[in-house]
């Protein structure tokens, strides 16, 4: 069955119990919850809903991952990087192999959008084939609505 053209879902969903590994819990007892809302039809990117509650924590990251702080705040901090808080708004991109550490002050909600990288070389080889593709398209554009016959 083809993907459809779009989804739709909404921020304000129930999240489901998405315990931190314990062994990367530095103090406190963070209790974070998340649910996908989406995901691509490789299956190589997908979006979720997380939330958390008070607590320090690392974080390891195995594939790339931007936020979008909604709600509450939380304090990042990585080598070589000063700690600094991030807030309602805030933007951040995590690189695949980053580890950071969250401080959570009360409760942070994010929606994340994550990819899988490549191995170094396919995501050339991929951007060449899809420019290759819309220059194929471009020039066979694809036939308007038909005139009617009289």
């Amino acid at each position: 069955m083809p993907l459809m053209a779009f989804d739709t879902s909404h921020c304000n969903v129930d999240l489901e119990p998405s315990p931190i590994e314990p062994s990367w819990i530095i103090e406190g007892n963070p209790e974070a919850r998340s649910r996908r809302l989406s995901t691509s039809g490789c299956k190589t990117a997908w979006t979720v809903i997380w939330s958390c509650t008070e607590g320090r924590f690392n974080w390891h990251y195995d594939f790339d991952e931007t936020i979008m702080i909604l709600e509450g705040s939380v304090v990042l901090e990585s080598e070589g990087m000063q700690p600094k808080r991030y807030g309602v708004g805030d933007v951040v991109f995590f690189r695949s192999g980053a580890s950071v550490k969250w401080y959570v002050d009360g409760y942070v909600k994010k929606v994340a959008f994550c990819r899988l990288t490549n191995v170094p070389g396919l995501g050339y080889a991929i951007r060449a084939l899809n420019k290759f593709r819309s220059v194929i398209r471009r020039s066979n554009p694809a036939p308007g609505p038909r005139a009617a016959l009289f």
